[in-house]
């Protein structure tokens, strides 16, 4: 299960302090511009090291793009990719080569395969999503020229969260700071908070907003292949990912259906049809598990990093009770950095599901 998707497919490599990571994507449509400057500032959203309250380990993460691409063009064929790790210290896990870290995947990987690679979490660390950022990158190369756009952004740390919704908020102050939230006064109060967490060597959750922009009615299968399951796979399969909700989610549960249903409208201005609009989109731009051509929005929660800077009680192989402490480099909170892997997943998604959905009909 290293291959995600079915026509637009992403088969990724390596480990966090093995030589390289990469990927090799498939069903890339033939005569889409290759903008490599773009894939890699998507790279550089993703990388470590952008700011004080990320990981302090450097990566330069230049992508190479070994094949599928002849003159500035995709050609169809496979596109092979790999970013070269330049700056592991895996001596810093030379402790923990016995020992399973509590609420990481160490005891899991070694029951299941009987060996792991124990240096920065080998397989299952969160720096092989740089994989899915660059084929993300490649999707969202073809839905530019669809007019679908997919931003994402910090929408919770801890118990500070924005209190509107997407509507309300300008995306263009999303990089304007290293939290990547849009309300500039409640980004420098994650960003304080965050700083606060990492100098007492702990780590804290959040959410991360998604919003699918330009996507037409007709995306998703029945029955098993629905669009919001689709995209909750996408997310929940997400290094520190514990919960997906689209629409209005949970909050929608307690609701009437007489507050939940959205009421079809005339649009004559559309060219679709029937010529309809919504006069609401509590679905989230998703009914019968199909788009209905509103924008899609989502939002994904994500845990506290399981590493943390102080000593905590756990087991080595044997069984034996051990007090342990960690080093190296680590990310107190992963949402600033999840942002445009959270986008990468969703552009992913929404590409595959287009290529099927043109298979469906004539």
């Amino acid at each position: 299960m290293n291959t995600f998707g079915k026509l637009f497919t992403l088969t990724t490599f390596g480990e966090s302090h093995g030589a390289a990571v990469g990927g090799i994507v498939d069903g890339m449509p033939a005569g889409i511009s290759i903008d490599t400057d773009f894939i890699q500032h998507e790279l550089e959203r993703r990388r470590p090291g952008q700011s004080r309250i990320t990981t302090d380990r450097k990566e330069a993460d230049r992508v190479e793009l070994l094949s599928g691409v002849f003159e500035g063009k995709s050609t169809g064929a496979p596109i092979g990719f790999l970013v070269r790790n330049t700056n592991q210290h895996s001596k810093d896990y030379d402790n923990l080569r016995n020992l399973f870290r509590p609420s990481h995947a160490d005891y899991t990987y070694y029951s299941k395969y009987g060996i792991r690679d124990h240096r920065g979490g080998g397989r299952a660390s969160a720096r092989i999503t740089l994989s899915r950022v660059v084929a993300g990158a490649l999707a969202k190369l073809v839905l530019r020229q669809l007019g679908i756009s997919i931003t994402a952004y910090t929408s919770q740390v801890g118990d500070i969260r924005l209190g509107g919704d997407y509507h309300q908020y300008d995306f263009g102050l999303i990089e304007s700071n290293p939290v990547r939230c849009p309300d500039p006064e409640k980004a420098k109060e994650m960003e304080t908070l965050i700083a606060q967490v990492k100098q007492d060597g702990d780590t804290i959750g959040g959410v991360i907003t998604c919003v699918v922009k330009g996507c037409p009615a007709g995306l998703g299968e029945p029955e098993f292949g629905k669009l919001h399951a689709l995209l909750g796979a996408a997310m929940l399969s997400i290094n520190a990912v514990k919960g997906f909700e689209y629409g209005e989610g949970f909050a929608g549960s307690s609701w009437r259906g007489s507050q939940q249903n959205d009421i079809f409208l005339p649009a004559k201005d559309k060219p679709q049809t029937p010529n309809l609009r919504l006069q609401s989109n509590h679905s989230g731009g998703i009914q019968g598990g199909i788009s209905n051509g509103e924008d899609i929005y989502f939002r994904v929660a994500f845990k506290p990093v399981a590493t943390l800077l102080m000593e905590q009680q756990t087991v080595d192989k044997e069984g034996h009770p051990v007090t342990m402490t960690v080093y190296g480099r680590h990310d107190p909170c992963v949402l600033p950095r999840a942002v445009p892997i959270v986008e990468a997943m969703a552009a992913m998604t929404i590409l595959d599901a287009l290529l099927i959905s043109r298979t469906n009909r004539l």
